[in-house]
């Protein structure tokens, strides 16, 4: 009989030893689970405790400052907790195929300014109501300082600049790569003051530095957490832009299918009413229970939720252009101007009123995007049978842009056009500017309303680039603008032939084509 008890013990050991396996350990026993975790969740450690006693599952988070952009290795790592899955799922879709998501909590990537930038720039614009565009025109004339996190690592600073991007396109779609194939963000970057590679990090470093930045761009939730301690000079006013905001809803993943039942506790318990209510108390980020009553600094409707990017072309060209926010060069633009007889009367308004645009009077929503900004270099050449005038300025405020809207005011027309003797001059300013300065990023804007009918010919023209040295020919591309009666066939071959391409003013106006080239390269 206690052979038999014995055996019969022995066989309820081994089915509880298999059930327990086929459900991935997840039994009566506490759980651990390893989980990689974004910077933005270390403010949820002391909820942890709660959660293990509750659900019996202990989650043991290994804070990353790369969580959010490469990929997790899932022999490593059971779950991952992150500010946003958007980039890895864009950037590795095979390895993030199947994962199970769940969104935890939300907040939108927002402004922080301090009250006198905000009053100035309310006073400014109709209802007082700003957007990403206004941000950037302040940003470019050097009335806003501010500090957003690296796009390259951190969720939040990726979230910003594709929100600006997205906003800059006006589109109200997702970015597409025409959107992006010139930068149209050199203004808004201009304006960038403090950096770090994690919104956490960032935040510190405004506190440090507070002297050095008047705005911070990040996460809802880190402005209103701030705002709260006694670490500020200056509360900070939270913007939520009104042409829309990228969302981060700080999804558990899970990468271990092993521990699906573990993963299913834990998330429900993150989503109960009671459980919502003590993550809003501890982050100031939303809840995702629609449910739950707001704390009442969430109150603010989020607004127009922008989307993100679904191609990773989008992505990577964003950020190749944005660079290095610790390392910035200096951009230049050589405008090449016809100023022969033909552009007298109401041709050279319409060029006079474009470089006024640019120089900060077109206050549409284009126009704030594609200003001339601080720190940028400008030179204008006029030429008609020859090189009549120039005139080169480093904008650090509108003493420049006057400096340079007068050479473009001044008469003093030439009698003739020649079109290739002037891109080679332009060619051999950008040689120049680029022996001095390597990293700069330099290119030309030729603008005429004539055949060229003085000076070099075409060939000759092609000849002397061929010539140039490969740094300056693969580097630096012109963008013709077509006018009047140019030969708009030779001006679509040279911009084919140095890397860049033609813009036609007859179906539009001088004004909207030197915007729309803006910022190519």
């Amino acid at each position: 009989m206690r052979r038999g008890a014995g055996l019969l013990a022995l066989c309820l050991a081994l089915v509880t030893t298999l059930l327990t396996a086929c459900s991935g350990g997840d039994g009566d026993d506490p759980v651990r689970l390893r989980v990689l975790a974004g910077p933005d969740l270390a403010v949820l450690g002391p909820l942890l405790g709660e959660l293990k006693d509750e659900t019996g599952v202990d989650l043991r988070l290994d804070h990353r400052a790369d969580a959010e952009t490469k990929t997790p290795d899932s022999d490593r790592y059971d779950l991952a907790w992150l500010s946003s899955d958007r980039y890895l799922r864009l950037t590795d879709k095979n390895a993030t195929r199947g994962w199970q998501r769940t969104p935890t909590m939300t907040s939108p990537v927002v402004i922080g300014l301090k009250p006198d930038v905000a009053r100035k720039l309310r006073a400014q614009v109709p209802g007082s109501r700003l957007t990403w565009a206004d941000i950037a025109d302040a940003a470019a004339t050097g009335t806003v300082r501010f500090g957003m996190a690296d796009p390259r690592h951190a969720g939040s600073g990726l979230a910003a600049l594709v929100g600006v991007a997205t906003a800059a396109a006006g589109t109200g779609a997702a970015l597409r790569p025409e959107d992006v194939s010139c930068d149209r963000l050199r203004g808004f970057r201009s304006g960038q003051t403090l950096t770090a590679d994690t919104g956490p990090a960032l935040v510190d470093s405004y506190v440090d530095h507070q002297d050095e930045a008047n705005a911070l761009i990040t996460y809802e939730s880190d402005l209103l957490a701030l705002n709260a301690t006694d670490r500020l000079d200056d509360r900070l006013e939270i913007v939520r832009p009104e042409d829309g905001m990228v969302l981060a809803d700080f999804p558990l993943l899970l990468l271990n299918p092993a521990h699906r039942t573990a993963y299913g506790k834990v998330t429900q318990w993150l989503r109960r009413d009671s459980v919502q209510r003590r993550i809003m108390r501890h982050t100031l980020r939303r809840p995702v229970n629609t449910a739950v009553t707001r704390d009442p600094r969430l109150r603010e409707p989020v607004g127009n939720a922008l989307f993100y990017p679904d191609r990773p072309a989008v992505v990577e060209t964003l950020l190749a252009d944005y660079g290095d926010p610790d390392r910035r060069t200096t951009s230049q633009v050589v405008f090449l101007l016809d100023f022969s007889g033909s552009m007298r009367g109401a041709r050279m308004a319409a060029l006079r009123g474009a470089f006024a645009g640019l120089s900060g009077a077109d206050l549409s929503h284009s126009g704030k995007f594609t200003r001339f900004y601080r720190g940028e270099r400008l030179t204008v050449v006029r030429f008609g049978g020859r090189v009549l005038e120039e005139k080169t300025v480093t904008v650090t405020g509108p003493r420049d842009l006057t400096a340079l809207a007068g050479t473009v005011a001044r008469g003093g027309y030439g009698d003739a056009t020649a079109v290739w003797s002037a891109l080679d001059h332009g060619y051999r300013t950008a040689a120049r500017e680029l022996a001095a300065d390597p990293d700069r990023s330099v290119s030309l804007v030729l603008m005429t309303d004539g055949e060229n009918n003085a000076g070099l010919s075409y060939p000759e023209f092609v000849r002397r680039h061929k010539a140039l040295p490969a740094a300056v020919r693969d580097a630096v591309h012109t963008y013709p603008v077509h006018f009047g009666e140019a030969d708009a066939g030779e001006l679509r071959r040279a911009a084919a032939r140095t890397g860049g391409r033609m813009v036609d003013a007859a179906g539009s106006s001088l004004s909207e084509a030197f915007k729309e080239i803006r910022g190519c390269h």
